[in-house]
């Protein structure tokens, strides 16, 4: 892409004490614990935000909450920024770093040191993988709800950075909803604890302001996650509409008559097309925009919410209604969804909005969207969690092409803003990164971002903690 995203200048004085610093960091982690040379760098030069590339100056490699301290006491006494990485998969650029950084990455504390079924928690360290946990409790009945597109690859750590969600999240909620404590460590090396076993806390909610902070007000090494036990039964249902403002229209309704289903996925007719061509789910080809609706619990219960469901699809132009008849057509379906964002990447370059509306402006917003996309030359595919608002419309673009890049570009801005414009707002759990940080301006007034901008220099008043994210570059507080 042709974006002019800045970043704050590198340290002179930094970067003349590379070689000294790799040292002192191999002190500390061991040569197998630090990255250095330039091409080894590569890898981390970037996130899954790929218009935007820097190298690092290092790369630490922790295998404790200690080794975390360590390396972060260190960087504070000498000014280096710091940028906190998992699995890299950010789709906003919050894990990229820049050239006077040591980037903290996680991915070897990747441990699953407790599971409490009585308290029905885990605790794990951050470089877990979403899916993992899971898996490790899947023989006694129980699972970790947050379920992202990449949880197959996306880390505890990052979920809780940028505050993750999912298809399921509609029911189960977000990362802040599944999260009961944390172990971070501060930018000078400090190691709290916040939250726990326990349902609540005492004092300020600090879990929640952590939750969701994009690395910017400590590194999170340890996390204790609620755990839910398996629904009785559970049951995808696809809906096929004549057009994307009709399935769109359905959803709000669906929500508005009380019934919460635990997802609702939409995907419009281009969406459709590429995902059923790659992971060939059965989807209806001749729909104008698809549902998937998931519902839970005893057969009694899924047949009552989905006669519900089926009577409003009615009345927004439904043509088709797909039960699932086994676990292998379920599994079909949730693979084509799952499967979106790669799917997408094997027919064009496209970058990935993030905007949340209400339900009652999703149409209106869909709409929008269409017409912003068209006005620049562009195509695009939606596929985003319907049931909350969660839009993530896929533009598709030659990145080879600086023209249609620079649309591109301008065509995701307007349609970020046209959602907060909705009453929405600019990230629904992709995170703000670099990608929005510009943005930020548009829906918040210069006395709320001051306010945030308090609140993160009380926790990292040197500002080294992912310095160049989140929040626009002039006008910092500190």
């Amino acid at each position: 892409m042709t974006t002019g995203l800045a970043f704050l200048p590198p340290d002179q004085k930094v970067l003349s004490r590379r070689d000294i610093i790799v040292g002192d960091l191999e002190d500390l982690l061991g040569k197998d614990g630090i990255v250095s040379d330039a091409r080894e760098l590569v890898p981390f030069e970037t996130d899954g935000f790929i218009a935007v590339r820097r190298l690092p100056l290092a790369v630490a490699l922790p295998r404790t909450t200690a080794e975390v301290a360590a390396v972060l006491k260190y960087c504070a006494r000498y000014d280096i920024p710091v940028v906190p990485r998992g699995a890299g998969t950010s789709l906003s650029g919050g894990a990229i770093p820049q050239e006077d950084a040591v980037v903290i990455a996680l991915t070897r504390m990747n441990r699953i040191l407790d599971v409490d079924f009585p308290n029905r928690c885990a605790t794990v360290q951050a470089g877990v993988t979403n899916l993992a946990i899971s898996e490790a409790v899947a023989a006694d009945g129980f699972f970790y709800a947050p379920d992202p597109s990449s949880q197959l690859a996306c880390t505890i750590g990052g979920n809780i950075g940028m505050n993750s969600g999912g298809a399921h999240c509609l029911k189960y909620g977000v990362t802040t909803n599944n999260l009961l404590g944390v172990t971070l460590v501060l930018f000078d090396g400090t190691t709290i604890q916040l939250g726990g076993k326990h349902l609540d806390a005492p004092g300020l909610d600090l879990l929640g302001v952590v939750c969701g902070s994009e690395g910017q007000l400590g590194i999170v090494t340890e996390a204790t996650v609620r755990l839910i036990a398996k629904p009785e039964g559970a049951r995808p249902v696809l809906f096929g509409f004549e057009t994307a403002e009709g399935a769109a229209a359905c959803v709000s309704d669906v929500i508005g008559s009380g019934i919460i289903p635990v997802a609702i996925e939409f995907m419009d007719k281009p969406a459709i097309e590429i995902c059923e061509a790659f992971a060939k789910a059965g989807y209806p080809m001749d729909a104008g925009a698809l549902l998937i609706v998931e519902v839970e619990g005893s057969e009694t219960e899924m047949d009552r919410m989905l006669k519900g469901i089926i009577e409003i699809a009615r009345r927004h132009g439904v043509q088709t209604v797909k039960e699932c008849q086994s676990a292998m057509e379920a599994a079909a379906i949730w693979k084509g969804r799952k499967s979106a964002f790669g799917a997408t990447g094997r027919i064009a370059d496209y970058i990935c909005m993030d905007g949340t509306v209400p339900l009652s402006e999703l149409v209106a917003v869909l709409q929008g969207t269409y017409d912003i996309v068209r006005r620049h030359g562009l195509r695009v595919a939606n596929v985003f969690h319907a049931g909350d608002g969660n839009m993530h419309p896929l533009i598709l673009y030659n990145i080879n092409d600086p023209e249609e890049s620079r649309h591109a570009e301008e065509a995701g801005n307007e349609i970020l803003k046209l959602c907060v414009d909705h009453g929405g707002c600019l990230t629904g759990e992709h995170g703000v990164g670099v990608e929005k940080r510009d943005l930020m301006r548009h829906q918040y007034s210069d006395a709320d971002l001051a306010q945030q901008m308090r609140l993160r220099a009380a926790f990292d008043p040197k500002w080294i903690m992912n310095p160049s994210k989140v929040f626009p570059l002039e006008g910092r507080v500190e």
